[in-house]
């Protein structure tokens, strides 16, 4: 059957209508990298001004862009840190409030808003908290490869993956998009490091350079097994940098780098992270780097959050923002259109619970709350939710967080009560949904 030529023109823009998308994806929209380093201390970084050198490439990495100077996330607790990235949500809002209890399902994400728009959406994670089983994060990626190649707690349980298997796995992943039909398509990419996490291993090839003895094992002391960890984990996210740029070009490649929390190293007699709100465990490195679309050697100063950095990159990219993120867009300071200094009047909000729970039935949300803070212009203030301990540090003048100002056991302010009662209230609504089926 001949067709008329208004028909065949019909026809012609259909068909520019069905491929459109993914063309424009392809014009428009760079690849998005996610890496994100398990247990890592901003002030163990050469680029936060620490003297040994723990981390070569990503000092490197962070010179290229922009760099947080005082990141805090809203949670010092694996899962919850990660969801929160993804959604824009606290913690008593994803429902994620402790390891193995999994996220609200359906809720609007980076990665759901970047597939909408013709992005192939995969995720990569090391951790055995980001199981799918125990959070949910799934849902939100067309693949979740979970690489748990060895067991690190002595080898008794928890299967993990080993720093150098995730880069071979996630750059593998890149090259097989990147060679077939799929390369119409751009990508976005969450690779999730284990390494520095608790128990540290002395990582004998890095030792060498701090003047540590590789014999020494698990004898050496734990801040020398810290440090060598980093390094270690600084090679391999090098490498992943290496083999990803060797098929991006720079300008076609945006990279979003952070920690998902912190660490006490003996601070406050307390080794570990998760329970307290001091900044060892909150305070984060971080920083977005996209060459030609973001200033080179920039630091943002002043009070910002993990919560913000997905409508960043969102807005980044010239895409609406979900309504329900509360982050805030710094799409401004990252595009050098203004100066790279946060909000004076800002304020970010903290919580701290239990480690890890299951299936989350019999209050575990609610019976796992315990802590709360703000962090503002003046201080932080913090409050322990059983005893009431209450405590306010003039961060400027105290930053290690050693002489509180108030007395132990006074009232909270207006707005750490009022966040208290949001936080419980969230906690509540999400321990009374229905357990998922697995």
């Amino acid at each position: 059957m001949r067709l008329s030529s208004s028909a065949a023109l019909v026809l012609l823009v259909l068909a520019g209508l069905l491929v459109a998308p993914d063309a424009e994806a392809q014009r428009r929209f760079p690849h998005v990298l996610i890496i994100s380093i398990d247990t890592l201390r901003a002030d163990h970084l050469g680029s936060y001004g620490y003297e040994r050198p723990t981390s070569p490439h990503l000092d490197a990495l962070l010179a290229r862009g922009v760099r947080f100077e005082t990141m805090r996330v809203p949670e010092p607790l694996t899962a919850p840190s990660m969801v929160s990235l993804f959604t824009g949500l606290h913690p008593h809002e994803h429902g994620t409030s402790r390891n193995g209890l999994r996220m609200r399902p359906g809720l609007p994400s980076l990665s759901k808003t970047l597939a909408r728009r013709g992005y192939r959406t995969a995720a990569f994670v090391g951790n055995w908290t980001l199981r799918d089983e125990l959070s949910g994060l799934s849902e939100h990626f067309d693949d979740y490869q979970e690489v748990f190649t060895h067991k690190r707690w002595f080898g008794m349980f928890n299967s993990e993956a080993n720093g150098a298997h995730l880069t071979t796995t996630a750059a593998d992943w890149v090259d097989a998009h990147l060679d077939d039909d799929r390369a119409a398509y751009p990508f976005l990419v969450w690779a999730h490091y284990t390494e520095p996490h608790a128990p540290y291993v002395l990582q004998e090839t890095v030792a060498a350079r701090f003047g540590i003895d590789p014999k020494q094992g698990r004898r050496a002391p734990p801040i020398d097994r810290y440090d060598t960890e980093i390094a270690f984990v600084d090679e391999v996210v090098g490498r992943l940098l290496e083999r990803v740029r060797a098929r991006v070009p720079d300008e076609d490649l945006l990279i979003v780098f952070l920690a998902d929390h912190g660490e006490s190293l003996g601070e406050h007699n307390y080794w570990g992270h998760g329970r307290h709100l001091y900044d060892v465990t909150l305070h984060v490195p971080a920083g977005v780097v996209w060459p030609r679309r973001v200033p080179a050697n920039t630091v943002v100063t002043g009070r910002t959050s993990s919560l913000d950095l997905a409508p960043s990159v969102l807005a980044l990219l010239g895409l609406p923002v979900p309504e329900t993120f509360r982050g805030r867009d710094l799409s401004p300071m990252l595009r050098g259109d203004a100066p790279p200094i946060g909000d004076a009047a800002r304020v970010t909000w903290h919580q701290a619970h239990r480690g890890a729970a299951r299936g989350g039935s019999d209050g575990a949300r609610r019976n796992g709350l315990l802590e709360i803070a703000q962090v503002g212009p003046d201080g932080k203030e913090t409050m322990r939710t059983r005893s009431g301990k209450r405590q306010f540090f003039a961060l400027a003048d105290d930053p290690d967080e050693r002489r509180s100002t108030v007395q132990r056991n006074s009232a909270p302010s207006v707005a750490l009560a009022r966040w208290l009662l949001e936080v419980r209230r969230g906690l509540a609504a999400s321990d009374a949904l229905p357990a998922p089926a697995l």
